[in-house]
């Protein structure tokens, strides 16, 4: 079971975050964020953030441990483009798009033995006991 995080509209071609997506694809989320933290390209900050928080997910919402996590999937799809307008020569305006990306990450590890609360079973013991 894989845990998810997705960032959409993010305001970059879907081709430059694809060669940095590239980069961390199968790796664990550890070595993934160190050689994004050293990655000279302005792609990386979204790609780190969408990572951490799928790091987040999986031990905030799926208590799986932070450091077994693998990156089992991550995808780079083009978003909506916002169509532009450049001026040129003669007075005259070319079209242009600005391209956005949408960035989708899944990560799986190892879950954490389930805790058992106290209450639960005092409950269940006063149940039976009427």
């Amino acid at each position: 079971m894989g845990v998810l995080a997705i960032a959409k509209g993010v305001n970059m071609s879907p081709r430059k975050v694809a060669v940095v997506a590239a980069l961390v694809r199968g790796r664990t989320v550890d070595d993934a964020l160190t050689i994004l933290s050293h990655v000279p390209r302005a792609s990386a900050v979204p790609v780190r953030k969408v990572i951490e928080s799928a790091r987040a997910n999986a031990d905030h919402n799926h208590r799986i441990k932070p450091e077994t996590l693998v990156i089992t999937e991550i995808s780079v799809s083009p978003g909506v483009p916002l169509k532009r307008y450049r001026p040129a020569a003669q007075g005259r305006a070319l079209p242009f798009k600005r391209r956005s990306s949408h960035i989708r990450v899944v990560v799986d590890g190892e879950a954490r033995p389930t805790k058992k609360h106290a209450k639960s079973e005092e409950v269940k013991a006063n149940k039976e006991a009427k």
